[in-house]
């Protein structure tokens, strides 16, 4: 009898296990499809607008939806400094619902998160190669939905970025992105990225692009499809004379 508990326990183990690694959805090519602009408002201010909608799978299985805004100062034309808010909804699970041990998330189990940021980004060239570095502080106000558990986290992020011209209208775009946790286990993730470009208009551009997305213990694959708009408001501020 004590054979068979034993055996039982295992195999109820075993499937937990499974339910937990099949749940996470990392052998799915998932895509993230985005949206940024900066609005300039003066000779010295701009203003940030973003969304993006991630899934699990190709344009399917909602993972996280993504809006931020900023407010830009210009301290020349190769550095900025932004302070901006951003609203995350996430949902966790791969699946509609997942099993995990006694409990039973459904569709409502989403996490919301209030963000504040501060960045600051540098600019530079070498030969044909155009150089960003992008450094951020994060204030992450984070809700589990389903445990109405709440927690403050912070965050240091560090991502480099290069590009390359291939024409008037096409380019190659690279980036490396690295997340410090200022809590607990340090590394938070990395994402490698390498996308083609091209330039529409003088304002409008577009990037294809593959994301490597690292965790401890996991990688996501993701294809990216970014839009790029940028407008001049500048006009409509200034005063008539």
């Amino acid at each position: 009898m004590k054979n068979i508990i034993a055996i039982m326990a295992l195999c109820i183990t075993t499937l937990h296990v499974n339910a937990q690694n099949e749940g996470t959805g990392e052998d799915d090519f998932g895509s993230w499809f985005m949206y940024f602009g900066t609005n300039k408002v003066s000779d010295k201010w701009s203003v940030h607008t973003e969304a993006q909608f991630r899934y699990y799978e190709m344009a399917s299985n909602f993972n996280q939806l993504l809006l931020r805004t900023g407010a830009n100062y210009h301290i020349n034309d190769n550095a900025i400094a932004t302070l901006g808010y951003g609203f995350i909804e996430t949902d966790p699970t791969f699946s509609a619902f997942d099993i995990l041990g006694d409990d039973v998330f459904f569709e409502n189990n989403s996490i919301s998160e209030h963000r504040i940021f501060e960045q600051f980004i540098l600019k530079n060239k070498v030969w044909e190669f155009k150089f960003e570095h992008r450094y951020r502080l994060e204030q992450r106000f984070v809700q589990d939905n389903y445990t109405k558990v709440s927690n403050t986290l912070h965050r240091a992020r560090y991502r480099i970025q290069m590009t390359l011209p291939l024409t008037d209208i096409f380019f190659l775009n690279f980036y490396d992105e690295i997340f410090i946790n200022l809590q607990d286990n340090a590394f938070g993730q990395n994402r490698a990225y390498a996308a083609l470009g091209v330039n529409v208009t003088e304002d409008l551009s577009m990037q294809f692009g593959y994301l490597k997305n690292h965790f401890t213990g996991a990688n996501f694959d993701r294809l990216q499809v970014g839009v790029f708009y940028n407008t001049d408001l500048s006009g409509l501020f200034k005063k008539k004379e």
